[in-house]
């Protein structure tokens, strides 16, 4: 797995770099001091993994990400930052990173969240997930002349199942209707908000308290 590290603070840069190096499987093709270095570096050594800190100097974390993922939608952005704030956490997963850990994170937990934001999957630090949980599974009713970007009543309730976890056959007996429903419904919303997966659309969800 190629990893490219991305950090303003040169010692946390090169002490992951360090670090890294001795984990099997993982090959560290090159580190970058901000975000504008690293959208030159994926560009150039097209890493599968990026592992990427929020603020930084240029360019921060959030618009690299952002930039990232639309122009390079096969490589994985997972978020390493001393943050945990629920801004810094949705406006992360809303550019589209794989996963967020903080940096009290070890060797063993940060190896295994890059191997899981290479196979597509999101991993999350343990005071981070708490939290969202908390946050999703709270309802808040939403009138329907407040939903934002134009969304129904009806996308705006496929979206927050979306962040309850549900899937797409839950979804659709939940709402009793058919499953190409929820799809149809899925494929809308997501163009309406701009985003490409569950994780984003959960995130989006969060973050508009739907």
């Amino acid at each position: 797995m190629r990893v490219l590290v991305v950090d303003d603070q040169q010692v946390m840069r090169e002490g992951l770099v360090a670090l890294l190096d001795l984990v099997d499987g993982i090959d560290v093709v090159g580190s970058a001091g901000n975000g504008e270095e690293a959208l030159r570096l994926v560009a150039a050594l097209a890493p599968d993994v990026v592992l990427m800190d929020l603020r930084m100097p240029v360019l921060d974390g959030v618009e690299a990400t952002r930039r990232i993922t639309r122009a390079h939608p096969g490589v994985a952005v997972l978020v390493l930052t001393t943050y945990d704030d629920d801004e810094s956490v949705s406006s992360a997963l809303l550019a589209g990173a794989r996963g967020y850990l903080t940096k009290d994170a070890g060797r063993a937990e940060i190896a295994a969240a890059l191997r899981s934001a290479a196979a597509g999957q999101s991993t999350f630090a343990a005071p981070v997930s708490r939290r969202l949980v908390e946050a999703l599974t709270r309802h808040v009713p939403v009138r329907p002349d407040t939903l934002p970007d134009g969304l129904t009543a009806r996308e705006a309730e496929v979206l927050r199942l979306i962040s309850r976890g549900l899937s797409n056959a839950e979804i659709a007996e939940a709402l009793v209707v058919a499953e190409t429903t929820v799809k149809t419904h899925i494929n809308n919303a997501f163009a309406k908000i701009g985003v490409r997966n569950r994780t984003q659309a959960a995130a989006y969800a969060h973050h508009h308290t739907l």
